[in-house]
């Protein structure tokens, strides 16, 4: 069985297109949708609503972690051009419809932070199969799948508190392969190396880890982090990569 697994899509319709060639299943790991690009101002939903200046100007309030004023300044954007929700949804789901249409079959998702999951029904084709605290069996191993992140100062559309998590965790139970948006609590797995700053990872997500010691803990939502790979007693967590930039899937194959 070979099995490509991939994370923070983030608009990259072109490369998921491809993402399952060769391999007998995709598993996307959540971030389809691209809010913002801090590399090319130009790009994204934000951009594409109120130009790369402003957006230039609302990622350098983040990252200055000025975050108050940014979500001023997208207040203020968003009250001038009408029906703030209606315009944002309208960016949303024309984003989702191409890389849904991209998206392979069959393929096995789960939610990363930033997805909007009210907004996926109506994209999603026969082959795939949507999982967030539920699990599915392949050629003989079990995927147990959790969607989302946790309350940051981000303010991402699919946060949740860890006890939410947890209770997503425990309805996955053991498992083969654990796949997860975020990382386990382990601050080198969490450190972005580029943005200078650790990510929020799960604590929960660890203590399951250590107790049920599946073979792997699959995950992305750190783009660059430290280390992309640890193990934890018998389990191999490893960072599926930042599919956004590479365009090449995590090969899993057994």
């Amino acid at each position: 069985m070979r099995v490509h697994v991939v994370s923070d899509v983030h608009g990259r319709a072109d490369a998921l297109a491809v993402a399952a060639d060769g391999a007998d299943a995709l598993i996307c790991l959540g971030d389809l949708l691209l809010f913002l690009d801090y590399a090319d101002h130009s790009r994204g939903i934000f951009a594409d609503l109120f130009g790369p200046d402003q957006a230039r100007e609302y990622i350098d309030l983040r990252t200055a972690k000025r975050f108050d004023e940014a979500h001023a300044l997208s207040a203020r954007l968003f009250a001038r051009q009408g029906n703030p929700a209606t315009i944002f949804e309208n960016a949303i789901k024309e984003q989702y419809a191409e890389l849904f249409d991209a998206l392979p079959e069959p393929a096995y998702l789960t939610y990363g932070n930033v997805d909007v999951p009210r907004m996926w029904g109506e994209h999603l084709k026969p082959g795939h199969t949507v999982l967030d605290g539920g699990v599915t069996e392949l050629d003989g191993w079990t995927f147990g799948f959790v969607g989302g992140g946790l309350h940051s100062v981000y303010r991402t559309p699919n946060e949740m508190s860890e006890e939410e998590f947890r209770a997503k965790l425990e309805a996955v139970g053991a498992v083969d392969v654990l796949c997860t948006h975020i990382p386990p609590a382990v601050p080198e797995l969490l450190y972005d190396t580029v943005a200078r700053r650790l990510e929020r990872g799960s604590a929960a997500l660890l203590e399951v880890i250590k107790r049920t010691q599946p073979r792997y803990a699959l995950f992305g939502h750190v783009h660059q982090p430290l280390v992309r790979r640890t193990r934890i007693g018998i389990t191999e967590c490893l960072n599926v990569g930042h599919f956004r930039a590479t365009g090449a899937p995590h090969v899993l194959q057994w």
